[in-house]
């Protein structure tokens, strides 16, 4: 057995396990647009990884931009689009809580990041900077749909889950476990273990990582401050007949956030600083309650 580290290198294992829902998830995108935000067609994808979703949505004539902090991961979602694909997307390397593109201040429609990326920013100031960052970026009446698992910090036990996917020959079984919750570090402790077999191929390739950890309360301030109200949540099942009731104890969510007008525009650049700017008036878009949880 041959053991490697980082699956973010091996893309095409990594979409084997990610990659199953792919229809459905952008589905759920366009329905939640034209529900809560603009329905108009430009989106941007923070986190984008190996392009699947900007390959669907860029497949259903929406314009796409996306970014990625490996090259890898942006290589392959380069690879995957056709010619005229390429037209409609823009993809670039950047971290999260620094993306900047002053030609799309105002102008996207939808931002998306789902499965839980957005734990991977490991401060409470760098989870403000980009959901800030992301803000100026968004139209007047338009959402970001964001979704992460929520920490029940009275947890007592590890807890694990397992996939199976398939790439051509090769049989790929992944294991993850999210360790006890660390309070006062606001941490989890992640282990991934990408297990692939095939012709001539034994491969163990382990990742390990922190995860920023989420009460409800502690998301939903994060939230207020960085001037976003919530207008939905739902599940990671994507059913939009299915929003989370209150008190739900399910921990997977997946948050519609929108740019809350009565809250000061802020310069991520300068935190705590708001700007003279208030956010423009628009008007109030039909609101029912949904969140996603997995």
């Amino acid at each position: 057995m041959e053991k490697r580290t980082d699956w973010y290198e091996h893309p095409q294992y990594y979409e084997a396990i990610f990659g199953t829902d792919t229809v459905r998830e952008v589905d759920f995108l366009q329905t939640l647009s034209e529900r809560f935000g603009t329905g108009g067609k430009l989106w941007l994808e923070p986190a984008c990884g190996a392009g699947r979703l900007v390959e669907e949505a860029s497949s259903r004539g929406l314009r796409v931009v996306g970014y990625d902090i490996s090259e890898a991961m942006l290589a392959h979602a380069r690879k995957r689009l056709t010619p005229a694909q390429r037209r409609r997307v823009k993809l670039g390397p950047s971290r999260m809580e620094s993306f900047s593109d002053p030609s799309l201040e105002g102008q996207v429609d939808l931002a998306h990041c789902l499965v839980s990326t957005f734990r991977y920013l490991d401060s409470e100031a760098a989870a403000r900077q980009h959901l800030l960052g992301t803000r100026r970026l968004l139209k007047p009446g338009g959402i970001y749909v964001l979704g992460f698992h929520l920490t029940d910090y009275a947890r007592a036990r590890p807890e694990h889950e397992r996939w199976v996917g398939q790439v051509g020959e090769d049989r790929v079984v992944c294991n993850t476990n999210e360790g006890l919750p660390e309070q006062r570090a606001r941490r989890s402790p992640m282990r991934n273990r990408l297990r692939v077999t095939g012709p001539d191929k034994d491969w163990l390739i382990e990742t390990q990582w922190y995860f920023r950890t989420y009460s409800n309360a502690q998301a939903a301030k994060l939230f207020r401050d960085a001037g976003m109200r919530v207008l939905a949540g739902y599940t990671f099942d994507y059913d939009i007949n299915a929003p989370v009731e209150r008190g739900s104890l399910r921990l997977d969510r997946v948050f519609v956030l929108q740019p809350d007008p009565e809250s000061p525009s802020v310069d991520p650049a300068e935190p705590g600083r708001a700007s003279a700017r208030k956010a423009p008036k628009r008007a109030s878009t039909p609101q029912k309650s949904r969140k996603i949880s997995r």
